[in-house]
């Protein structure tokens, strides 16, 4: 089975910078997109950034000019940088594999797997 972990959440003052990274195993055929999502309390998860293999991104209007998506292929890591956070940038963050992976077994699963998250906490 593919495991993404993600870490680099943590508790900073609005204005600040985090960065988040989620390092992902397992056997990974491809990687299609790879994305970041986050679930403030109270709220429906949603998409903050996502990148393709093509390299074509998409962020949320919330994000755009603060946050920057980017992924490190040979170490199947990605991150999001998260710049002049705000309080509302408060939710629990989630990373997001889609592709193709393996069990050994010489046949190719779809993959859309998710990590488990990390708190990122935007204190006034």
């Amino acid at each position: 089975q593919v495991r993404l972990v993600e870490s680099g959440g943590g508790l900073m003052q609005a204005g600040g910078s985090l960065r988040l990274s989620c390092a992902a195993s397992g056997i990974i055929f491809r990687i299609t997109a790879v994305g970041w999502y986050r679930q403030a309390p109270g709220k429906q998860r949603e998409l903050v950034a996502r990148i393709t293999r093509a390299n074509i991104d998409t962020y949320a209007d919330s994000v755009k000019g603060r946050f920057t998506i980017s992924r490190d292929n040979a170490e199947n890591t990605i991150y999001l940088q998260m710049n002049s956070l705000k309080p509302e940038d408060t939710a629990v963050y989630y990373c997001k594999a889609e592709g193709e992976y393996g069990l050994g077994d010489g046949r190719s699963y779809d993959m859309n797997v998710w990590g488990k998250g990390t708190l990122v906490t935007v204190s006034t």
